[in-house]
C-alpha cells in the first residue's frame, strides 16, 4: 500500500509498517513506495515497542513507526560513524 491509501484506513492511528519497496533519495530520505501495515498500536509507546522487538526479531527487515496524521513521511537515513559499543567490549 502507499501512505496516502494507509493513511486513509487507518486515519490518526499508530502504526508499525514495514517497507516493501524503498529507496534513499540524493539528500538522504527515505522513500517508502510500498509498505505494509504489520500492527496498530494504542499510543507512541506502544508503537515504539512493537517497533523494537520485530526489530530485534528479524533485523533484516526494514520496519517504521508512524502516526497517519503526517501528511508525508520524513524519513532520514544516518549514517553512523566509528565503532558500537557492545564491539568495542567484544574485542577488549
Amino acid at each position: 500500500m502507499e501512505w496516502s491509501e494507509i493513511r486513509r484506513l487507518y486515519p490518526d492511528q499508530w502504526l508499525v509498517v514495514e517497507a516493501l519497496e524503498a529507496r534513499t533519495t540524493p539528500d538522504n530520505r527515505r522513500q517508502l513506495d510500498q509498505m505494509a501495515v504489520i500492527e496498530r498500536c494504542p499510543n507512541g509507546i506502544a508503537a515504539m515497542q512493537t517497533y523494537r522487538r520485530l526489530h530485534q526479531q528479524h533485523p533484516a527487515r526494514e520496519f517504521y513507526f508512524v502516526h497517519t496524521s503526517r501528511k508525508e513521511l520524513d524519513i532520514r537515513e544516518q549514517h553512523w560513524l566509528g565503532i558500537r559499543y557492545n564491539a568495542a567490549i567484544a574485542k577488549a
